[in-house]
Parts: C-alpha cells; structure tokens; sequence
C-alpha cells in the first residue's frame, strides 16, 4: 500500500508544490517532498519520521481530500499512510470522512467495516457501519456476504475468549464475564442470513454463504439450515445441482481401505458416482441448456485429471450426453448428441469439442466446420480452439488454411487475434524471416492490435544482430494507430532509443511528437512517466 501513497502523492506534485509555494509547507516537509520525489521507491523508516511529521503529513492528506474530494484514490492512499503508520484513531476518522463523500461505494463500507474489527477490535462498530451500508445498499451481495462473515468472527473471538477464560478457570456465573450462548453459536449471523435471502433470491448467492459459514468449524447447524433453504427453493437452478453433486467429492469417508494406493483410487471412484447420480438427477429434474453444459464440463474435468479414464464410470448409457470414458466412439457419440440436443449452444459446442480432441477423434475437422454453421461464426473461443487443435494435429499447408479464413472474419475480436497468433506460429514454425513476411503482408490490414506489433518487436530483438532501423520501423507503424491514445507505446519507443541500439539524440523529437499526438489525459500520463524516466526511475 505504501506504493499506492508515493504515487497518489507523484501525481499530485503540482499542486503540492503550489501548497509550498505559498508558505503552506514548514522547510523540514519540503525537503521530505523532494526526497520522495527524487526517490520514489523509498521505504519509510519510522526512526526517519517523528511523530509530528507524520501528523503534519496527515494534515497535508486532510487538505489534498477536502480539494480533491472526488478522488478515490487519494482518500485510499491517506487510509493507507494510516495503516502503515499505525495511527489507528486516525483511520477512523479518515474513513468517517471518505464514507460522507462517497457513500455510493460499497467497497469502502466494506473496508471502513473491516478496519473497525481488525485495526480497533470493534465488532460493534464494524456492526453498526454494515448496518449504515445496507441502507445506502439494500440490494448488495458482497456488503451482505461480508456482513454475514464480520458476525461469524465475532462469534468465534468470543468463543476464544470464552474458552481461555474457562482454561483460567475463572468465575463466569458471577456477571462479570457473560457470553450468550446464541451469539456463540453464530445466531447474529443466522440473522444476517435471513434478511439477506429475503432480499436476494438467488441459488448462487446463498452458496456463497455457505461456503463462507463452512470454514468455520462451529456452524454445524447454520450449515444444514442454509442447505435445508437451498433445497427447498432453488432446485430450479443448476447452481444448486451442480454445487450438490460436487459435494459428493468432499464427502467425508473413513475406513482402512484409504491407507493404501488401491483403495483411495477405490474411494474416488466412488465419489465420482455418486457426484454423476446427482447430476443425472439434476437433468431428469432440469432438462435445461445451462444444466446440461454443467454436467459436460463436470465430466470433462474428470478426464483430465484421471490417468485411467476407465475407472470413471458415469452410467452413459442413461443420459445422453455423458461422457462414456473407456470407450471412445461411444464418446464421441455422446458429444455430439450434447451438439445435436442444443445446436446453438456454444458452451456445449466448445466443451462436446473439447472431448472429441482429447480423446483424438477422426472426425474433429468436421465438426469444427458443423459448429461454425451452427452457432455464431463470429466466436471467438471456437476460433481459438481450432487453431490449437490444428497446430497439434495437423499439417503446417492445413494450419495456414485455417488462418488464412480467420483473417477473413469481419469481427475485429477474432480478426485481431488470428493476426497475432498468426504471427506467432509462423515465427515458431518457419523462423524469423517467414515472421517478418506474414507481419509485412498484414501491417496494413485493419483492425490491428497493439499486441500484434509488439510480438514483431519481440521478435526482432530476439534475434542475434537485431537492427534497428526495423524496430523503429514497426514502433512508427504501430503509432499510426495507436499513437494518439497509447502513451506507453511511445515511452517504449523513446527506451529503445536509450537501449544499446538507439540512438539517445532520437529522444527528444520522440518525446514532442508524442505531446503533440497524444490527447487526453494521455498526455499528462506520459508526462510524469517521462519524468520518471529522466531521473532514472523507469
């Protein structure tokens, strides 16, 4: 965090010298702001700082937050000086102030919540700010979520102290000491969980919370209820049977059979059928696409991390679509009638295709070209999955096929990403000078991608005797189009220049050609960054 400070504070330089201008800043703290200034990886040293400077300090941050109060940022870099020094009643006042400003960001609740039990051992305040923000935000999943978790700690700090005050043996009947039992057994939490439920009625939302109440190991009970709830009103989501059915995985076993190699590959195997029992439930339950695709990606995962895919039985012959592991034409059958039963599903696409190139199908290319027919042409991750799969499996005349189409796409996502893993393959396959051809044929073939120059600027310097009159060539190519918004492109440029290659006297046309293109904030951002760069801070 003491990075996030020294770079709000770079980026108010300006300003800062303007407070010193006009006698705001005592001798002492102007030499500490060109200390850091000049040195902007300082570490701070307590015995370098007194306390009143460290006071005065943050009165500089009182005065920069009531200017600049819209600036988030700077308000997280005062909480964080906060932190690093340890003024601990500061921090709440800092965060009093931040919240009255921006009462619209649950984060800072959040964190202004967190703050009071972790820094000021504070439930009831990290209690009364949850509370406060649950009115700006009735509706917000991670306020409630961490609501729900700021109850459950405070249950568990009580039981610790409860259960060292029972070590000590000291007298707790006499009032002096009172623990009540609900909150110990997590009933504040229990509270937090109903009001958070009836407001958000969603099966992924309350599987979070139970996973936030299992890793604590006295909330048996609250356990089972919330899963008693998620059963009685979300089984019309296949987040509920797909939660269900990965449960069986973690079930709990005993027995001797798990001290040997044998029997743990027993008892896997075992949970891997009840987990498919589930999910063959799930779909005679909820024959939707999303359920379907969970139970396919399931499967999918097993293959992967199984060395004997034929210990993975998972009934195929009731479903159609599961995965049938020993048998590979049977697999192949099944995922495609995974396609056939939901043609225009790409998820189902992408994974059914998944399966057929593990399992090494014959009939891979084919399909790759049903599934273009079938579903938006225009994706992404089928492009992506093909070219994979023909780089591994076919022959580089059939690779360059199938780029060679791609580049023909109208979509810029998946044009721009056929160049650049175009370029790629063509280096790894036919060397540098194949790579230099492919990049000249296609420079001026728009829409480019920022990533599509630097992998040709990686390649150049990757070479034994890189020239560069070639790499200036392709960081000029690459500013015709990103030049007016890029301002690390051409900080990139002016390093290269620095290099060993370059030549220094280059720099600084560089440097006004880049304020006179760039627009923007673009312009102030390249302004400090060169700054650093001059000094020596790159």
């Amino acid at each position: 965090m003491a990075e996030i400070v020294q770079q709000r504070i770079e980026d108010r330089i300006p300003e800062l010298e303007q407070l010193e201008r006009v006698g705001l800043f005592t001798q002492k703290e102007v030499n500490w702001k060109g200390h850091l200034i000049a040195h902007i990886h300082y570490k701070f040293k307590r015995e370098e700082i007194e306390f009143p400077i460290i006071e005065r300090i943050n009165s500089i941050f009182r005065r920069a937050t009531k200017k600049w109060k819209d600036d988030a940022q700077l308000w997280l870099s005062h909480v964080a000086f906060c932190k690093r020094w340890g003024t601990k009643a500061q921090i709440s006042k800092v965060f009093s102030a931040m919240l009255a400003i921006h009462p619209d960001k649950p984060a800072f609740w959040i964190m202004a919540a967190k703050s009071e039990l972790e820094d000021r051992n504070s439930s009831e305040s990290a209690r009364h700010l949850f509370l406060r923000a649950l009115r700006f935000h009735p509706d917000n999943k991670k306020v409630y979520q961490e609501y729900f978790r700021m109850e459950l700690l405070h249950s568990e700090k009580l039981r610790l102290q409860k259960a060292e005050l029972d070590k000590a043996q000291v007298d707790l009947v006499s009032g002096e000491y009172e623990f009540s039992t609900e909150i110990l057994n997590g009933k504040l939490a229990e509270v937090v969980y109903r009001d958070a439920t009836g407001k958000i009625k969603e099966a992924e939302f309350v599987i979070a919370l139970l996973n936030v109440a299992a890793i604590f190991d006295f909330t048996k009970e609250l356990q089972d209820m919330i899963l008693q709830d998620l059963l009685a009103n979300y089984t019309s989501d296949s987040v509920t049977w797909d939660f269900m059915a990965r449960r069986e995985l973690d079930a709990p076993t005993a027995g001797e059979e798990l001290h040997t190699a044998r029997g743990r590959a027993s008892d896997v195997n075992r949970r891997e059928e009840r987990c498919c029992q589930v999910y063959e439930e799930g779909v005679k339950s909820l024959d939707t696409e999303p359920m379907w695709s969970r139970y396919v990606a399931f499967c999918l995962e097993r293959v992967k991390r199984k060395t004997n895919v034929e210990e993975l039985c998972c009934r195929c012959d009731q479903l159609q679509i599961l995965l049938s592991l020993g048998d590979a034409e049977g697999a192949a059958g099944v995922a495609m009638a995974a396609t056939q039963r939901f043609s225009q599903s790409l998820p189902l696409w992408s994974l059914s295709l998944q399966t057929l190139v593990q399992l090494g199908s014959g009939d891979v290319g084919r399909l790759f070209q049903d599934a273009f027919t079938h579903v938006n042409p225009k994706s992404l991750p089928l492009w992506q999955l093909q070219l994979q799969w023909s780089a591994d499996n076919q022959s580089p005349e059939e690779t360059e096929a199938v780029f060679q189409r791609g580049l023909l796409s109208a979509v810029a996502a998946v044009a721009m990403e056929i160049k650049e893993r175009y370029l790629d393959w063509s280096y790894s396959t036919g060397g540098y000078k194949k790579a230099r051809k492919i990049f000249t044929s296609l420079q001026e073939n728009r829409p480019l991608s920022k990533a599509f120059f630097t992998k040709m600027i990686e390649i150049e310097k990757e070479q034994e005797t890189p020239k560069m009159n070639n790499l200036r060539d392709y960081y000029e190519r690459a500013l015709q189009e990103f030049g007016t918004s890029d301002e690390d492109l051409w900080l990139q440029y002016i390093q290269e220049e620095l290099g060993p290659l370059g030549q220094p006297q280059h720099c600084a046309k560089i440097h006004w050609r880049a304020m006179k293109f760039l627009e923007g904030e673009s312009v102030e951002r390249f302004t400090s960054k060169y700054t650093l760069i001059q000094t020596g801070h790159s």
